[in-house]
């Protein structure tokens, strides 16, 4: 196991095969991970017209067992565990007694009794802590098994193509959110129909002994393919053109599922109460005073995260997530303003599409730029929706 008193970033058990591509590495949530391999462009549109294969061993793996580990995770987290079905997964929160976000996790159901809970690298350790703590007086036991496991991503529209011939299991019925025991590349692994780039995908929980093996299988079978490995920057640039909230931006303590448009993820009636729902009930009932929303910038200057947002000269908002998009050809950004600031176009775009309404472009909205107000508009998110789904 990995010394927790070193200040040293933790490496992954893919560490050397990023060196050895040329990877610019960079200390991501103390792990070692790779930023980019050449052009980060390059790699997102690989995501997006083809495939990427990313690392994301940095992720922790926190189990939780045992007869009562339904009933416990009904009450530790804002969803209802106790539904969902063997082999399939759900998007989740586990938040603060006064409603704030601790982490977004996503929880697979293995088995009746075996959940496995995928939580942030920053916070892996927290949650765990959290879940031992609120599941106290349950039939359950908590175990983080983050040192036993390697995590790769193969992300695109030919992730399944390349995927089908590796392994003996059949893809077509796997549906988005659900996972199931396979073997690839002659190795076993835990393989889930996730994601976090807004197109098909799937992530493969293996042993970190063989991930480079499995690394290297994936990457050789997918080269005809267009398949590219990916770093940190195109995950971002990927998942911000599809909405998805980084907690640390979009998600964090001072935030309620409510505020970042997420409150469908809590189940204010299942039995029995959980940790912070009295608090979340009272935000229900409440209108929103500030929303998170898409703005898209009519310059070439690029909002980033901090940077204040201007409604008619006067600050209503502050961006969480910015940065330039290889899809739409301008600069993005997710950015919180206040609810009165916030008049979207009537109606999402079709799949794939995000040309602005004119609603959106009559709003007097503009992104502080180092000391120079930017023009943005508003349009909804996410700004990518791929067109075909599972």
């Amino acid at each position: 196991m990995p010394d927790p008193h070193s200040s040293a970033p933790r490496r992954t058990p893919l560490a050397e095969v990023h060196e050895s591509l040329g990877a610019v590495m960079t200390d991501f949530a103390g792990w070692l991970m790779p930023l980019r391999y050449g052009s980060e462009t390059r790699e997102h549109i690989a995501v997006r017209s083809a495939a990427g294969l990313f690392d994301l061993s940095h992720m922790g793996e926190l189990f939780v067992t045992g007869p009562d580990a339904a009933a416990a995770l009904d009450y530790a987290l804002v969803g209802e565990a106790s539904v969902i079905k063997p082999g399939r997964a759900r998007y989740s929160m586990i938040c603060t007694v006064d409603g704030g976000i601790v982490d977004d996790l996503i929880v697979y159901r293995l088995a009746d009794d075996d959940f496995l809970i995928v939580a942030n690298a920053a916070n892996a350790t927290t949650v765990a802590a959290e879940l031992a703590e609120r599941t106290a007086g349950f039939d359950a036991s908590i175990a983080d098994r983050t040192h036993e496991y390697a995590l790769i991503a193969i992300q695109g529209p030919r992730a399944a193509a390349i995927l089908a011939g590796l392994t003996d299991a059949d893809l077509d019925p796997l549906r988005y959110y659900a996972s199931i025991r396979a073997t690839v590349a002659g190795r076993d692994v835990l393989l889930a129909r996730t994601g976090y780039t807004g197109e098909d995908g799937f992530e493969l929980f293996t042993a970190p002994a063989h991930a480079p093996e499995l690394w290297q299988a994936l990457a050789a079978a997918g080269q005809e393919a267009g398949l590219v490995p990916a770093g940190l920057a195109a995950r971002d640039s990927l998942r911000l053109e599809a909405g998805m909230p980084l907690y640390g931006n979009e998600l964090s303590r001072d935030v309620s599922p409510y505020d970042a448009g997420l409150g469908r993820v809590v189940k204010l009636d299942k039995a029995g109460g959980f940790v912070g729902r009295d608090a979340l009930a009272k935000r229900a009932q409440q209108a929103s005073r500030r929303l998170l929303v898409g703005l898209v910038s009519q310059t070439r200057r690029v909002p980033r995260h901090g940077y204040p947002v201007l409604c008619d000269g006067e600050p209503c908002g502050s961006v969480t997530s910015g940065g330039p998009s290889p899809t739409l050809g301008k600069p993005i950004a997710m950015a919180y303003i206040d609810a009165a600031a916030a008049q979207p176009a009537d109606a999402d775009p079709p799949p794939g599409e995000n040309a602005p309404g004119d609603d959106a472009a009559a709003q007097q909205l503009a992104v502080d730029v180092r000391g120079t107000a930017e023009p943005v508009i508003l349009v909804p998110l996410p700004f990518y929706r791929r067109s075909d789904t599972n």
